[in-house]
């Protein structure tokens, strides 16, 4: 098993920036991959962007690509989303997420594949 606890998330200007952390524990000495999902109010939880355990395989929902990044520090167990050039559409609840399975393009944006999840950690972005 492993805990996930989100932290980070506030309230910001369009334009601004946060950074989302992600810390492990529990199975934590076995390899597995991050990912970062968000749900907006009335809306689907939707991908935002995963990475592998070495970090080493990356991926991004079209809408974040070029302002967000994905990144992690194996030392510390935690994963990080730097979320720059904020929009007010970027709003919404960001959760945290993780499997021991293998990463690849083909699952990485899918909510269901992974295993453990966070309670979440809200990003409100005003105009």
């Amino acid at each position: 098993q492993v805990q996930l606890v989100e932290s980070g998330g506030g309230l910001v200007q369009a334009g601004g920036s946060l950074r989302l952390s992600c810390a492990a524990s529990g199975r934590t000495t076995s390899s597995y991959a991050m990912g970062w999902f968000r749900q907006a109010p009335g809306k689907e939880r939707e991908f935002v962007a995963a990475s592998s355990w070495s970090g080493g395989s990356t991926y991004y929902a079209d809408s974040v690509k070029g302002r967000f990044t994905i990144s992690g520090d194996n030392a510390k167990n935690t994963v990080y989303l730097q979320m720059n050039s904020l929009k007010p559409e970027d709003t919404a609840v960001y959760y945290c997420a993780a499997t021991f399975k293998t990463l690849n393009r083909g699952v990485a944006g899918t909510a269901r594949w992974y295993d453990f999840w966070g309670q979440g950690t809200q990003v409100t972005v005003s105009s």
